[in-house]
């Protein structure tokens, strides 16, 4: 084997470990490519009680009626980025500039890489599907070079809306 195949062998072999390492799959609208993250944490969604009770009841144990629908930031944490256009609109969100927010919707897909490859799970992907998302935080790596830690970034999103789109 020349040198040049070799080089591309080992990018070839490198790529494939890193991607090996993860098993989430995050795609933006609007921002061309995919992302792949190693954690993603606070995947949430809860319904506030509101309780009443009219006056004239005969009873004195409030109604519970379902309220506003609220949901948690989502944190992501990566170890490689794939794509340099995810983090242009991270860029983007995080900024100081007098032009709005960049909101999209955020698909993260958990994928099954065993033998390297990214697959379908069995049964399907499971997706989950976050609206209106921007980025609320960016946290750098922590980097010390005395240590050989892999270099670990972190993005927390805020959205709207919580898809589940094949939840059965």
């Amino acid at each position: 084997m020349d040198a040049e195949a070799g080089d591309a062998y080992q990018n070839d072999q490198e790529s494939l470990y890193l991607l090996a390492k993860k098993n989430f799959l995050v795609t933006v609208t609007g921002v061309d490519g995919t992302a792949v993250f190693t954690e993603v944490s606070g995947v949430e969604a809860s319904v506030d009680v509101i309780e009443f009770r009219q006056g004239n009841s005969g009873s004195l144990s409030p109604v519970k009626i379902p309220g506003l629908v609220k949901h948690g930031n989502v944190t992501l944490k990566m170890g490689y980025m794939l794509n340099q256009q995810f983090k242009t609109w991270v860029q983007e969100c995080v900024s100081e500039w007098s032009g709005a927010i960049p909101r999209q919707t955020v698909n993260i897909e958990m994928i099954d890489i065993n033998g390297g490859e990214p697959k379908e799970t069995p049964g399907g992907s499971l997706i989950w599907q976050l609206t209106n998302a921007w980025v609320t935080k960016y946290l750098g790596a922590d980097l010390n070079s005395t240590q050989s830690n892999v270099v670990i970034e972190s993005v927390e999103l805020a959205y709207e809306e919580l898809i589940i789109p094949n939840w059965n």
